[in-house]
């Protein structure tokens, strides 16, 4: 069982366009980070609707046929309009990792308050599988916690010149070691692991 971060990222490091907002979850032109999920002729075997390049659709179902469980970010949560009750992903449970006053969960979701809370029931429900952070906070938050396992940047060839940075401050340099990289049309997966 890993914890496991994977964005879709630009160039200059975004993974939403300028002005993020929930009318406009990825802000402007943040569309196109996500072009790639739909711009070849491979059907995933995880998300339904999904048509990816061969070389995309073997690093996406392999990451996503991993995935036991799902900790979203508030803000990342509220953008996407609560999921509608569900989870972004489509057999993994969502647990949302929120210090705010928390909204209505549904039976499908659960709320947690620190991120090493988040982690300890996700691997409970995950059992073997993995545990994916979603959300630039939540990653920066299992990064600085010493519980994020891999990160994956799925580089799409764009600056967007602003938006929500994929990494936010970190209070030291973190050496990640190169694990894979995989080029695709439209898109580059990068792979690390995350020394502990």
């Amino acid at each position: 069982m890993s914890v496991i971060s994977a964005l879709s990222v630009s160039v200059d490091g975004y993974v939403t366009g300028p002005d993020p907002s929930p009318e406009l979850a990825l802000g402007r032109g943040g569309q196109r980070l996500f072009d790639w999920y739909f711009d070849g002729d491979v059907p995933s075997t995880v998300f339904d609707g999904f048509r990816l390049s061969a070389p995309s659709a073997e690093v996406f179902d392999r990451l996503a046929s991993r995935d036991g469980a799902v900790i979203v970010g508030r803000t990342t949560y509220d953008h996407s309009g609560g999921f509608g009750g569900g989870s972004p992903h489509p057999t993994a449970p969502l647990l949302l990792l929120t210090h705010r006053p928390a909204p209505e969960a549904s039976a499908a979701q659960a709320v947690v308050g620190s991120i090493e809370e988040a982690v300890a029931r996700a691997t409970e429900i995950a059992g073997d599988l993995d545990v994916a952070v979603m959300g630039t906070g939540v990653t920066a938050a299992a990064l600085e916690a010493g519980l994020l396992d891999e990160i994956t940047l799925h580089q799409v060839p764009i600056l967007l010149g602003g938006g929500t940075p994929y990494f936010h401050a970190l209070p030291a340099a973190r050496e990640l070691e190169p694990v894979r990289v995989v080029q695709a049309p439209g898109v580059t997966h990068l792979t690390f692991r995350v020394p502990r």
